[in-house]
């Protein structure tokens, strides 16, 4: 009893320090991200005008403003709140740190949306983040350049090509292998088809918001669609006299 109140002490005091750190960190790296933007468009004599600012964020926003509100509501099942703090600091979250959470806590036979899928989604993100980090410094920064020079450039050519559309098949595989839910895997590549071959073919001007529009109709179908079980009353029990 007192290791388990222990346990339940020690995940309120991480509730609390995430909630006190997480928004003052990603603030922090908003302000400086934006420092820098600002810097070199005012700062180094570019002769940027504000009202160029404002059109290209105008612009920005009417594409990505949507995808804003959807990710964060789609990824937050699979992290939780402490791992989204993380992963929206690092970035790469659907093609390095999902994936990652998603294989640990397969592999740990944890379904997402517990409190110990949460802890083991943050573990993953560190991991990756580290090897990333690692892998940048030895494979890019030491032998980048020295590699691409062996290469053909036909070859560097065909993978740039076909690298995004492997990684996110990967990322699909796993996340259906992880989830298990057949109806909605169904339903998600219905819709998608759809969308990609259907509205945006009738409909080219909607192509920037394709993804945004798949991930909202197959929420919205997966809802309604869902298989609703009927708790049966309790048969009443005849006491003999």
């Amino acid at each position: 009893m007192s290791s388990q109140t222990s346990t339940l002490g020690g995940l309120a005091q991480f509730d609390r320090t995430t909630s006190i750190w997480g928004p003052i960190t990603l603030g922090l790296g908003f302000l400086i991200s934006l420092g820098a933007a600002l810097f070199v468009a005012f700062g180094t004599g570019l002769g940027i005008t504000a009202a160029e600012v404002w059109n290209a964020f105008s612009i920005v926003f009417a594409t990505f403003g949507i995808i804003a509100i959807v990710e964060p509501i789609s990824y937050y099942p699979i992290l939780g709140r402490s791992a989204m703090y993380q992963a929206f600091m690092i970035g790469n979250i659907a093609n390095k740190l999902l994936p990652s959470a998603i294989i640990a806590q397969s592999d740990l036979g944890e379904k997402p949306g517990t409190r110990r899928a949460e802890l083991i989604a943050g573990a993953a993100i560190i991991g990756a983040a580290f090897v990333h980090l690692l892998s940048l410094v030895v494979f890019v920064g030491i032998l980048g350049t020295w590699l691409l020079g062996l290469l053909p450039p036909g070859l560097i050519s065909v993978a740039r090509l076909y690298i995004l559309a492997a990684v996110f098949g990967a990322v699909t595989v796993q996340t259906i292998i992880a989830m298990k839910t057949l109806r909605t895997t169904i339903i998600a590549g219905l819709v998608a088809a759809v969308v990609v071959f259907g509205a945006v073919h009738a409909a080219p001007q909607l192509t920037n918001y394709a993804t945004a529009i798949s991930v909202v109709c197959a929420i919205l179908i997966a809802w309604f669609a869902r298989k609703r079980d009927t708790v049966q009353p309790p048969a009443p029990v005849s006491v003999g006299h």
